[in-house]
Parts: structure tokens; C-alpha cells; sequence
């Protein structure tokens, strides 16, 4: 039974290993890895790859991942290379190896994420608006928090934050949250004309209220405080079917989801895994700083995406 505050003290249930666990059920998913050439890139790879988790195909200069692959102790010919000689042309390649089907994911190696995204933006897109959510397991808090956007959308409007909530709610589904509850936060729990965030955010729980954001609970504006914690709801006196049991957290803008999430990961122990959605395939962005466990993590939600989720399946590409 899932407690309601972070305030228990009790482990969380290790809920990114079972995500792991039910991966491995699917066969290995092709996958392009985009600028392979950096140490951490490939050592995610390699791990992810030992796992039965994907099948990759290495996109960038041929000479140092042979050097990189010899340093690792891998065999310089276990997987595919395609020379890329740039960003940009590593970019163009991923995005050509999805388009003949040879792969089914992106993974992000050592590239910009807006060098990667511009040519997936061009090619991959579908009628979904394209979003990244972070899904993080911390010690204290007894459910998956699952935060967006805070990498790609930089400041959307309250149609954009529809749309990325949207996303959010959908991919929460495919991992068995039957019905999520989603925080569109702001620094206040009050609506403030002078904080444009607590508009949107009042605006959001009206439309999911009218069926215009589907499959969710929906509340805001909400503070982080009270937005995980029953305890500082309670003290607030805010009376909310959301408040202290979040499963989602919509930031306000990307600064503020990057920063939370980086804050939970780096102060507050968090496991981090992040999938972009709404592209033709599942989108791993890494950041170069992850652990293993954070890696493994992203590449078996990207697997469960590409067999459980309908519009990840290739007919439906």
C-alpha cells in the first residue's frame, strides 16, 4: 500500500527496477546512438545492451569509438559503426536510420540535445506536441515523480502545457498508473494575476475538470511543499484530491523542471530517467553526468514504449 507523505521515512519500493524487469520480457530494441564517441556514452550503452535491453548501432568518428570500445574491453566490431563526422551529421544520420526503419529509438550520446532534436523536430514529428519527462524514484517519497518538461519545451503557453501534461498523463498509463495525479506547480498555491504560472495553472485544472485533459487527476496552482507533502497541504489548509499524492509535476518552464529535477537527483538521492515523447520513436536523453542505473532505466521505458504504446508500434509509425 503506497503512503501519502514524504515524511514516513520508509524506503520507496525499488519501482524503476520493476520497469527494468518488465523490459526484459521484449526482445533488445534497435537503436541509434547519435555521437558515440565519449566514454560515458558508450559505457551506458554497453550496459544497457548487457542487459538485453537494446541493439545498438553507433553514429560518429569510427577511430575513437575503436579506442574507446579497446579501453572498455569491448570487441571494436560487437556493434555496427556509421561514420558521422559532426553533430550535425550524426544528428541527420539517427534520424535517416528511424526513417528506413533500420531503428526504433534515438539515444543521445555526446551531442546538444537542441543539435540532436532540430532534425527529429523536421522529420520525426507526429501530430503529438513533442515533450520530455523525467520519471525519478527518490528514498522518502512512495510513488514514481514524473516531471515535466525540462528539456525541450523552454517556456510554453497554456496550450503547450495541455499538451506536454497530456503526454505525461499517457506515458504514466503505459506504465500502470491508472490514473494519475498531476501538480501544475507554481510558487504559490493561490492564484495570482501578477504570476503568470498560477493563471496557467488554474486554467489546466479546468480543462481536465471538462475532459479536455483526459485520464488524470488534475490540481493547481500548487507549491512543490504541498504538492508531495500531506503534512504542508494540511498546514495550508488546501483541500485537494492531489495535494501530498502527486504522480506527475508540471513545471512552469523548462528552467524550473531541469532545476528540480537536478535538485532531487543531486540533494535528495533521486534515480533519474528521462524518455522524450510525441516523436515517431522513443527518445532517450541522457544526461552526460547519469549513472548506469538512470541509463538502463531510460532505455527500458523507451523498450515498454516501443511494444505497449500503439503509437510507438512501426505499423503505426
Amino acid at each position: 500500500m503506497q503512503a501519502n507523505d514524504t515524511a514516513t521515512g520508509k524506503p520507496a519500493q525499488a519501482r524503476l527496477t520493476a520497469i527494468m524487469q518488465q523490459a526484459e520480457d521484449y526482445p533488445p530494441l534497435p537503436v541509434a546512438v547519435v555521437d558515440a564517441q565519449e566514454q560515458h556514452v558508450l559505457e551506458g550503452v554497453l550496459a544497457a545492451s548487457d542487459a538485453g535491453l537494446i541493439e545498438p548501432l553507433l553514429l560518429g568518428q569510427p577511430e575513437k569509438i575503436h579506442k574507446l570500445c579497446k579501453a572498455l574491453g569491448c570487441k571494436t566490431d560487437r556493434f555496427p559503426i556509421i561514420a558521422a563526422d559532426s553533430e550535425v551529421s550524426a544528428a541527420q544520420a539517427g534520424v535517416e536510420e528511424v526513417l528506413a526503419g533500420r531503428a526504433h529509438g534515438l539515444i543521445k550520446g555526446w551531442i546538444h540535445t537542441d543539435a540532436l532534436m532540430h532534425p527529429v523536430l523536421k522529420k520525426l514529428r507526429r501530430a503529438r506536441r513533442i515533450s520530455h519527462v523525467f520519471i525519478a524514484e527518490l528514498p522518502r517519497y512512495p510513488r514514481l515523480l514524473y516531471i515535466t518538461d525540462a528539456a525541450i519545451n523552454i517556456a510554453p503557453d497554456l496550450s503547450a502545457k495541455a499538451q506536454i501534461v497530456q503526454n505525461a498523463v499517457d506515458l504514466a498509463h503505459m506504465l500502470g498508473i491508472a490514473k494519475p495525479a498531476v501538480a501544475a506547480l507554481s510558487s504559490v498555491e493561490l492564484v495570482k494575476p501578477a504570476i503568470p504560472s498560477t493563471l496557467d495553472a488554474a486554467c489546466l485544472s479546468k480543462m481536465a475538470q471538462r475532459g479536455q485533459i483526459s485520464g488524470a487527476i488534475l490540481d493547481g496552482p500548487l507549491a512543490f511543499d504541498n504538492a508531495i507533502s500531506t503534512d504542508a497541504a494540511k498546514i495550508k489548509q488546501i483541500n485537494s484530491e492531489v495535494a501530498g499524492k502527486a504522480d506527475i509535476l508540471l513545471a512552469p518552464d523548462l528552467d524550473a523542471g531541469n532545476i528540480l529535477a537536478k535538485d532531487l537527483e543531486y540533494l535528495a538521492g533521486a534515480t533519474i530517467a528521462g524518455i522524450v515523447v510525441g516523436a515517431q520513436v522513443p527518445i532517450m536523453l541522457p544526461s552526460r553526468s547519469d549513472p548506469p542505473a538512470a541509463r538502463l532505466a531510460s532505455a527500458a521505458i523507451a523498450v515498454l514504449m516501443h511494444h505497449l504504446w500503439p503509437d510507438y508500434q512501426p505499423d503505426k509509425t
